[in-house]
């Protein structure tokens, strides 16, 4: 049985004023989006190179959905199951579960 260990990262209306939000999960760097009314959290690495996601550009009308794309080779992730969609990442990127309540953006880390 999964256990859901949900983190506080943040105040959702710092989602309003800024892109992204950034935080750690158990030694993980995340970014947090929001696509229209749905909460995104993913690892902020490419598996292509390591290198961070946090300012990469959000599309949301990818054919396969939100996607994140890396701003230095071009690479996309599918935002819901992290999936890379074009070279020259093969590997996903890490998703978190995230949702929002009472004001406040929860991360499940299990």
């Amino acid at each position: 049985m999964t256990r859901s260990h949900w983190i506080d990262v943040g105040a959702a209306a710092e989602l309003l004023s800024a892109a992204h939000l950034s935080s750690e999960v158990d030694g993980c760097a995340i970014t947090i989006v929001r696509v229209a009314d749905s909460l995104y959290a993913f690892e902020d690495r490419c598996t292509h190179d390591g290198e961070p996601l946090t300012d990469a550009e959000i599309d949301p009308n990818d054919a396969a959905g939100p996607v994140v794309i890396c701003p230095r080779h071009g690479a996309r992730f599918c935002l819901r199951d992290g999936a890379a969609l074009t070279p020259p990442a093969y590997e996903p990127v890490r998703v978190f579960p995230v949702r929002e309540a009472d004001g406040r953006i929860l991360v499940d880390a299990a």
